[in-house]
């Protein structure tokens, strides 16, 4: 939303400058999102008059000027155009000047061997219409030496305002005004509504039969009207709000929707055929828009109709044939409430947006039709001329109010759709008051020890999060949503929206890996040559969400060194390392869990796992990624990833904040290393899992320490190299004692297929 500071300052008296007015938009949540000044366009630029002009001498369109800028010393000006000629009065650009229609830095030059100082300007140059047959004509009179901005009292800056969708009532220069005065910038001017009766029976049938889409439909008729130029006054404020001057007709209805939020539509009355009504559109009608594409409508639309067929896709962009022209002499007025969802889902539908869509699905204000109406008849009248009918009221807007009872019971003003209940009241009071200035007042507290007031899902996040920030993991928080081609790569997404802010944002998210592989490329493609992220969220399956803590491991581990030669990359065990760092943070014995396959289609098989507590409950999933699913990302190379779901680590019953005594062993522990024969295509992890349950009162830890293949080793069987710890309680073993421990691990480990190496 854009307006300049003498448009607002129609509808605010108020002293404020324009940074004064930034901050206090700022502050009340209307986002500046920039200011520009026209007069910083027009620098250099001077008021000046021809004091001679001559053919040039090697060029028969080109004229050679004298050109006094108002410094006392005339220039010579080479100029090309028609109506150049001595004594003519326009604007000149001197030397170091910018032009601001094409960026040019105006300088000495020479044109056809002729000296040329700086530029007489056409109207188009300076980016203030688009004449450009001709330089700029002033009147004789005009200060010549004046700077043109000062000049065109063009120093007016112009504010771009972010409206957020909620602020319906923001989406024009008045309502901007009111929330200002409300916060004591000022005191807001609202527009005076003039009274305009009709002379005569509006000769045209208004109605709507689709109450519906279209719960009121009020319109007149203005006879003998001329179109043309609008205002200078008026186009001025249409150019600083963004919008091209068309004609006075579209001119005034486009002013009305930019001042005061509330769009509007003007008929050509010669080219409509009987009644004008509001309704349903019928399946498979046409219709041809004002931007000259063609839309096919449905049952679920609503439209503007005579008996010939359909003008206006209601609410949204009126119809190509039925628009004003330099040839109307008689229009009707079309000034209506639509329910915004309509509007919207009817945008969405046909993929087509407009000033007036923008604020009919926002929700405009349904008491302002009659005042609406009255506005722009007047404007019309007072640029076009014309008699005006009577109102044709079709249907009952739906009203709301906006007072404070004696018992603070209120009620809500009716450009204020968005306030729906006491927390937005409350949200107003401190968002116009200004949270500053709100006092802090503690709650009171009982006595005693403040009890948690986290869940043990909270505080399982935070632990988890906490431990893999601190393991030198960075958080991503990325989208619930997820483009079709990304859910694929990870099966598929269960839930999709029918109706997505964009294609990108359409599939609940399956999994967690998708964002961050999207982050991991992002952050390749800038340069980083190690990506280490993390993220905890919800995925979403058919039956719930799912807590999830997702993990992505790309480019080098370490960085080259003399040390340790080239950088070193990623693994698999990398992250399963993160999992069980994540898992033990978690509070999950992980000296327990067994690892087991299938991962996933989207890992590697050769280089995934899964860590289960019991062969059913799955606990995380880690691995390298498939290639097909790291190509479908764009992304080289090993990618590393992990999921530990979260939800599926069981919730300890009665367990205290305290952690039990720390309690030494008196006796020091022994350790025994066994080398097994195994076959390659036996998991470390089970036979490790089984040597640990062999003898639970005398082993406490069991580690693989080295895995080997190759010469000495048979073939089809690989070497691992088993450390096992054993701690005595109240004596020292004997070697009778261990030699019996001893053999009943080599036993356990026969029963898995090893064979002790001898």
């Amino acid at each position: 939303m854009k307006f300049s500071l003498s448009w607002l300052k129609y509808y605010l008296e108020t002293d404020a400058t324009i940074e004064q007015v930034a901050d206090c938009l700022n502050r009340i949540g209307l986002e500046v999102e920039g200011i520009e000044n026209p007069a910083d366009k027009l620098a250099g630029f001077r008021v000046a008059k021809v004091l001679t002009a001559a053919p040039h001498p090697q060029a028969d369109k080109l004229q050679v000027l004298t050109v006094d800028s108002g410094d006392g010393n005339p220039l010579q000006v080479v100029c090309g155009a028609p109506n150049a000629r001595a004594g003519l009065v326009g604007v000149f650009g001197v030397e170091g000047a910018t032009v601001p229609a094409n960026g040019m830095v105006l300088k000495k030059t020479a044109i056809r061997g002729v000296e040329s100082n700086g530029m007489m300007c056409s109207v188009a140059e300076l980016e203030l219409g688009d004449d450009h047959d001709g330089i700029i004509e002033l009147p004789a009179d005009a200060p010549v030496g004046m700077a043109f901005a000062e000049y065109a009292d063009a120093n007016d800056p112009v504010i771009d305002v972010a409206i957020t969708p909620n602020r319906q009532d923001c989406m024009g220069v008045m309502g901007i005004a009111r929330d200002l005065a409300a916060a004591g910038l000022g005191t807001f001017k609202p527009v005076e509504v003039p009274t305009i009766e009709g002379s005569n029976p509006c000769p045209t049938e208004i109605r709507t039969d689709d109450p519906e889409g279209c719960p009121a439909f009020y319109g007149r008729v203005i006879r003998g009207v001329k179109n043309g130029p609008s205002p200078d006054w008026m186009q001025a404020r249409l150019k600083a709000a963004g919008q091209r001057s068309i004609s006075a007709l579209v001119d005034c209805t486009n002013y009305l929707m930019l001042a005061c939020g509330r769009p509007a539509h003007a008929y050509d009355l010669a080219q409509l055929n009987g009644a004008v009504v509001a309704r349903r559109a019928k399946d498979g009608e046409m219709v041809t828009a004002l931007n000259g594409k063609e839309y096919p409508l449905t049952s679920e639309m609503t439209v503007i109709a005579d008996e010939s067929g359909v003008h206006d896709i209601a609410g949204i962009m009126g119809g190509e044939h039925s628009g004003c022209s330099d040839d109307t002499t008689d229009v009707l007025l079309e000034i209506a409430y639509f329910t915004p969802e309509r509007i919207a889902r009817t945008g969405q539908a046909l993929s087509l947006t407009s000033d007036a869509r923008s604020r009919f699905e926002r929700g405009v204000d349904p008491a302002f039709l009659d005042d609406g109406l009255a506005l722009l008849t007047d404007l019309i009248v007072q640029t076009c001329g014309g008699e005006p009918s009577e109102v044709i009221r079709a249907g009952h807007p739906p009203l709301l109010g906006f007072e404070v009872a004696a018992d603070w019971t209120v009620t809500v003003p009716t450009w204020r759709r968005d306030v729906d209940g006491w927390a937005d009241l409350v949200e107003e009071v401190v968002r116009i008051v200004g949270l500053d200035n709100v006092v802090s007042t503690p709650l009171p507290r009982a006595d005693g020890v403040a009890k948690p007031t986290a869940t043990p899902q909270q505080s399982l996040e935070r632990k988890v999060r906490r431990a893999a920030a601190a393991r030198g993991l960075n958080e991503a928080i990325n989208w619930s949503f997820l483009p079709q081609k990304e859910a694929d790569a990870f099966g598929g997404g269960i839930w999709s929206l029918d109706n997505p802010i964009s294609e990108d944002m359409k599939v609940m998210r399956p999994s967690l890996l998708p964002g961050l592989l999207s982050a991991a490329q992002r952050n390749m493609d800038r340069g980083a040559s190690s990506v280490r992220l993390f993220e905890i969220g919800r995925r979403y399956l058919a039956d719930s969400e799912r807590l999830t803590c997702g993990i992505v491991l790309a480019g080098e581990k370490a960085p080259r060194s003399w040390a340790m030669g080239k950088a070193a990359k990623f693994d698999a065990y990398d992250a399963k390392a993160e999992v069980l760092a994540l898992l033990a943070a978690a509070g999950v014995a992980t000296d327990g869990l067994m690892v087991m396959g299938e991962a996933g289609d989207h890992y590697h098989p050769g280089q995934s796992a899964t860590l289960r507590m019991g062969p059913k409950n799955i606990l995380a999933a880690f691995g390298t990624l498939h290639p097909a699913t790291a190509k479908a990302f764009d992304l080289d190379g090993t990618i590393i990833a992990a999921e530990i779901f979260l939800d599926a680590i069981p919730a300890k019953k009665g367990a205290g904040f305290m952690r039990p005594a720390f309690t030494p062993p008196a006796l020091q522990a022994v350790t025994r290393d066994f080398a097994f024969l195994v076959p390659d295509t036996l998991a470390a992890g089970d036979l490790v899992r089984a040597i640990r349950g062999c003898d639970k009162d005398n082993i406490v830890a069991v580690r693989l320490f080295d895995r080997f293949a190759g010469q000495g080793v048979p073939e089809g069987q690989v070497s691992l190299a088993i450390e096992v710890a054993l701690q005595p309680s109240d004596k020292s073993y004997t070697d009778e004692e261990l030699k019996a421990i001893s053999d009943r691990v080599v036993t356990t480990a026969s029963k898995q297929g090893a064979t002790l190496r001898g």
